[in-house]
């Protein structure tokens, strides 16, 4: 059976690699953190999509702000008027 990481760090510094003289508990504690804090940040959390969420509700609103704008809007008709115009 593969061992887990901490346990491993743990047998690392009982075997005098890393002399810390902490408690084994405190040792397992730090070698588990320690590897949490070695892996790459893959994905996101919670509150990241919330914020993600937020933006982009954001960012549509404007959007839409800006697209039904008269200039916009004018821009917009001739642009498909034009195309439905077009000559083949």
């Amino acid at each position: 059976m593969e061992t887990k990481f901490w346990d491993r760090a743990v047998d690392a510094l009982r075997g005098g690699r890393l002399s810390t003289g902490v408690p084994d508990r405190t040792a397992k504690w730090a070698a588990r953190w320690a590897g949490r804090l070695g892996r790459s940040d893959r994905g996101m959390t919670t509150s990241e999509y919330a914020v993600g969420t937020i933006a982009a509700c954001a960012f549509a609103a404007v959007l839409y702000k800006v697209v039904n704008s008269g200039p916009v809007m004018s821009a917009l008709q001739s642009l498909v008027e034009d195309a439905l115009d077009a000559k083949f």
